[in-house]
């Protein structure tokens, strides 16, 4: 198991869209490096469910009332468009804050053609 002591993360508002839902909810990332961005968050994931939490879950052409959930598990397979909304701080392993300032590292994509 890697080490996770000094580890930050920032948590994440993210809109999910598979076939059949619309999912908003919070995700937890690493702060920096690998798997920092949403896309590599995601391709790291690619047969696993990801824990998005605080989430509204519609269901695509209204079939019924939107659902607030404290927790979803969102199997990554079935995910078809992935959209950063906001970012809502950075925290330690304990869940507080950092007691220093941290650079935040924002979800860009590369340059085109």
């Amino acid at each position: 198991m890697p080490d996770t002591a000094g580890m930050h993360y920032r948590r994440l508002r993210v809109r999910l869209e598979t076939d059949r839902h619309v999912i908003e909810g919070t995700l937890q990332l690493p702060n920096e490096g690998y798997r920092s961005r949403l896309t590599d968050f995601l391709n790291a994931h690619g047969s696993d469910f990801l824990p998005v939490t605080d989430a509204e879950l519609d269901r695509i052409g209204g079939a019924r009332e939107p659902e607030r959930r404290e927790y979803l598990a969102v199997s990554v397979r079935h995910i078809v468009i992935g959209v950063e909304l906001e970012f809502l701080g950075t925290f330690d392993e304990s869940g507080e804050p950092p007691s220093e300032p941290l650079m935040t590292t924002v979800s860009t994509p590369p340059p085109g053609p």
